[in-house]
């Protein structure tokens, strides 16, 4: 087993340590006195946090020359994606109680219920092409189409600012790392097309 199945071994626990931690506050009561908005709350920013994580994957291997870096992209990824579903379904269940007819009001009165499930939907789009097969059956289409979840990142950024309502400082943090992720491929992409 090489070094990278073996840290996969820890990395993908360590990915479930916000979800353990998560349950363990639910089941002890102990989200505070509006526990249905600070799980839905903590659920969305767990997905933000995986989502840069798997984008600054590329990023540390440049930095560090370690090319076998990139075997943990899907899998942070994907543990973005299990976040961001989680977010949908606590913000259904606790916040709407699956009252649709909420749900169709909420989407017209609240951009940033839009603008969060355009997210979720494109990281579910790159979840289900994530596997080999589908990258052997798109080809060269797989890669222009999971360029998205730089779209993805920044509509994940957009409800998180909209959510705000008076302190903007972690708003602020995650556009400045997703931003700063972006345009670190910037000069690798320039020199690609030199």
């Amino acid at each position: 087993m090489d070094w990278v199945a073996k840290s996969k071994l820890f990395v993908f626990p360590l990915c479930l340590v916000p979800f353990g931690w998560l349950v363990y506050a639910v089941v002890t009561n102990q989200l505070g006195p509006d526990p249905a908005n600070t799980l839905t709350r903590d659920l969305g920013e767990w997905a933000l946090i995986m989502l840069c994580a798997s984008l600054a994957i590329t990023p540390l291997r440049k930095v560090t020359g370690v090319n076998k870096l990139i075997r943990f992209r899907r899998m942070i990824g994907l543990f973005s994606l299990f976040y961001a579903v989680l977010h949908v379904m606590a913000y259904l269940a606790f916040m709407l109680g699956w009252d649709w007819q909420i749900l169709l009001e909420d989407l017209v009165q609240r951009p940033y219920i839009i603008v969060g499930a355009l997210a979720v939907l494109i990281l579910s789009a790159l979840g289900v092409t994530s596997t080999k097969k589908m990258m052997r059956r798109l080809g060269k289409r797989w890669a222009k189409l999971h360029k998205l979840v730089y779209l993805a990142a920044g509509l994940v950024v957009l409800h998180f600012i909209w959510l705000s309502k008076s302190d903007y400082t972690e708003s602020v943090f995650y556009l400045a790392i997703v931003v700063g992720l972006f345009a670190f491929r910037l000069p690798f992409k320039w020199q690609r097309t030199q």
